[in-house]
């Protein structure tokens, strides 16, 4: 679920520390609560992994060289998510995810850790961000906090563009979108209603309008995914035509259950108001598993 690379230097790593790899600085932990690997490029969580588990995020085994950005982990897009681009902008997914972030704090316990992390430069001439991630045995959250510092009202997207470790992306089933709309991006942004759960057959680009909770079923394991400000899941794999920067065999190795603002619920943030988006992943728990 992660190239070999990267498990070597967290399996060499006993509590934390901060290494290079791929020509990118990582903060690594390894402790008793289980693993984490946070990239100081676009402060993007590649890996966690809680004790006695398997890794619940996938990373492309042949990473993009820098400018470029890691496929897999959890990926920031902000402050727009895909092509919605603002006037006069080109950037895919907008610049966070390939801008240098530093780590502003790291508080840890026993039970498991807080991070906090800001741009290293300005990203936006009115709008700031920041992330914070805690991870613990139990849950991985990661929050992306905005606030307007400018004088007007602003107009933004993003996306949690989180790469969940699957055995294979085509026997998933993701539950919690029966019933809601949904934008096809396959068949030209039109609108559907999702009959029944969702099983995964083939190539998926999907924006679908929901504030519930998902379970993402892969038969080895169920996760719940639960979020904030946000009324967008997007609901992404390739099919058997990946991105150039992943094999067609590793891409069968993930599925992009995303938490999103899209063009279905943009944000327009006031002068002085923060928006929290956030994505909270945990094991589903018996009872819910069993419908109790």
């Amino acid at each position: 679920m992660i190239p070999e690379s990267l498990r070597a230097l967290i399996a060499d790593t006993a509590g934390q520390r901060t290494v290079e790899w791929q020509g990118r600085s990582l903060l690594i932990l390894n402790q008793e609560w289980g693993e984490l690997v946070v990239c100081h490029q676009g402060a993007q969580v590649l890996h966690y992994q809680p004790t006695g588990d398997s890794p619940w995020l996938w990373v492309t085994e042949t990473p993009a060289a820098l400018p470029g950005s890691i496929r897999g982990g959890i990926p920031l897009c902000w402050p727009w998510f895909a092509d919605e681009f603002p006037e006069g902008e080109s950037e895919l997914h907008g610049p966070a995810r390939k801008a240098d972030w530093r780590i502003d704090a790291v508080d840890e316990e026993e039970e498991g850790v807080e991070i906090h992390a800001s741009p290293v430069s300005a990203l936006h001439a009115a709008l700031s961000p920041r992330v914070v991630i805690f991870a613990s045995r139990r849950f991985l959250k990661v929050e992306l906090i905005t606030e307007n510092r400018g004088e007007a009202p602003i107009k933004m997207t993003g996306a949690l563009h989180t790469y969940f470790a699957v055995a294979n992306a085509f026997e998933c089933r993701v539950t919690g979108l029966a019933g809601a709309s949904y934008l096809d991006k396959s068949q030209d942004f039109s609108r559907f209603d999702q009959q029944g759960e969702l099983g995964v057959r083939g190539p998926l680009d999907r924006i679908y309008q929901t504030s519930q909770v998902q379970v993402l079923e892969d038969g080895k394991r169920q996760l719940r995914i639960a979020k904030q400000g946000s009324d967008s899941t997007v609901v992404w794999h390739p099919g058997d035509a990946p991105p150039a920067d992943t094999s067609v065999e590793n891409a069968r190795s993930f599925l992009c259950v995303e938490t999103a603002c899209t063009r279905l619920d943009p944000v327009w943030l006031p002068p002085g108001a923060q928006h929290l988006l956030a994505q909270h992943i945990s094991p589903l728990s018996g009872d819910e598993a069993s419908g109790e």
